[in-house]
């Protein structure tokens, strides 16, 4: 995964590629972007980082979002960090990195119960032995996407 900020217009606002990550290990939602029926999607998902390269995603085992890949993998994923509306300065102060990869799924079921297990890790650490005995339970309902990325870039918009 390349850390790519040229495309970026205000160079003076990039994020550093430390903070970049640290959104991505610790954001609790991002925006999954991808084609669907010949037009943008965006859909707010809970996603867990592997660490390395990968995101995993989990959601119901049939929907828009698995048309959409089945068709077209390619996809982005929007991490959003602080955000502070400044009104009396008509601006805002904001920090956020996209992520673009290659969506995956048809999993094998190992795969699957590991991306569970991180999940749970990360939404409800807490709660981990529930939490397994829940994905044993509710396996079949659930599918998963492993996105893997091959990029990134960050911005951030701090008022002094």
């Amino acid at each position: 995964m390349k850390y790519v900020n040229d495309r970026v217009r205000r160079q003076d606002r990039l994020m550093d590629e430390t903070r970049a990550l640290e959104l991505l290990r610790e954001g609790e939602y991002g925006v999954l972007s991808m084609v669907a029926d010949g037009g943008g999607y965006g859909v707010p998902v809970n996603f867990v980082w592997d660490g390395v390269r990968s995101v995993y995603i989990h959601c119901a085992p049939a929907g828009r979002k698995l048309m959409a890949i089945e068709q077209n993998p390619r996809v982005s994923l929007c991490v959003i960090g602080n955000v502070h509306l400044l009104p009396r300065n008509f601006t805002t102060e904001y920090e956020s990195a996209i992520f673009f990869g290659e969506a995956h799924i048809h999993l094998s079921d190992e795969e699957k119960m590991h991306a569970l297990r991180l999940l749970i890790d990360k939404l409800s650490a807490d709660f981990k032995e529930l939490g397994d005995k829940y994905a044993h339970m509710s396996f079949h309902r659930v599918e998963i996407i492993r996105v893997d990325f091959t990029e990134f870039s960050g911005k951030r918009k701090k008022v002094r």
